[in-house]
């Protein structure tokens, strides 16, 4: 598993953030769409989504061969977090463009075994003015059983909210970011083959909430910047909260829980709106 020769490779990918799959992206999340046109913070990635043949497949349903990043083979590929700089949003209905690039690849070991970790670099644009710039975190990992127990304690929180991540919802998420991989939707494939005991939680979903309890809570405050990085994986159909506290006046902390201990934690810098 060396992927030092993908260091630097790079794609290019436009998007005419379609108002029609906007208004699914909305029913995915149950949120109504900004009358402004504005994108939502993270509802992004449901866009600029390269697809791939059935061919091309894996067992997971994620690429195998995919054009841009390294191939998993044996190995588990997720997202592991990422920070990203909000500039301005991406509006509905106009062309947009994300640039990509492989920027490093480091292996490290964990309580799961062997990891490959990678540093996407993507750059989002609209009428030539840069809006979104991200750097996300995929982790490729050896099979091995999944760590599921949380070890840090939440902190006490400001303010939360409570989800409930029924498989509808996970399977709508997946649909409206064409996301093929099975333990989101597919219980027997993710109980008989990868270990766990239920649909898990999309990285990305729980990290789209967490700033949403954070905007809800704080209408009065602008998202500068966010990162986000996930701990342990949440299991469905159970209940977790995502809630946060302020830092300071520029800063907050993030996250999401369940049972009294962390899943998926960030920081968010931010503005008076």
């Amino acid at each position: 598993m060396d992927f030092s020769s993908w260091i630097g490779r790079a794609e290019t990918c436009d998007d005419n953030l379609d108002p029609g799959h906007a208004q699914r992206v909305a029913l995915s999340l149950d949120e109504p769409l900004d009358p402004s046109g504005a994108l939502p913070l993270l509802w992004h990635w449901a866009f600029f989504v390269r697809g791939e043949a059935y061919a091309r497949l894996g067992r997971d349903g994620h690429p195998q061969q995919d054009a841009f990043l390294p191939p998993a083979g044996d190995f588990s590929r997720m997202w592991a977090g990422g920070r990203i700089r909000f500039h301005a949003p991406l509006v509905v209905g106009r062309p947009a463009r994300r640039d990509s690039r492989i920027a490093d690849i480091v292996e490290k070991t964990g309580r799961s075994g062997r990891l490959q970790f990678m540093t996407v670099e993507h750059r989002y644009t609209q009428d030539g003015a840069l809006c979104i710039a991200e750097e996300q975190d995929i982790v490729y990992r050896e099979p091995s059983p999944p760590v599921l127990q949380g070890v840090k304690p939440a902190p006490d929180a400001q303010w939360t909210q409570t989800v409930t991540p029924d498989p509808v919802r996970l399977f709508r998420y997946s649909a409206v970011t064409f996301n093929g991989h099975r333990i989101h939707y597919d219980d027997r494939y993710v109980r008989e083959v990868e270990g766990y005991p239920g649909l898990v939680v999309h990285g990305p979903l729980i990290a789209t909430l967490m700033t949403r309890a954070f905007t809800r809570a704080h209408p009065d405050l602008a998202v500068q910047s966010l990162s986000y990085r996930g701990l342990r994986p949440l299991i469905a159909p159970r209940a977790f909260q995502v809630g946060g506290r302020l830092q300071d006046g520029q800063t907050a902390q993030l996250w999401a829980e369940q049972d009294g201990t962390l899943a998926h934690q960030g920081e968010i810098e931010f503005s008076r709106a």
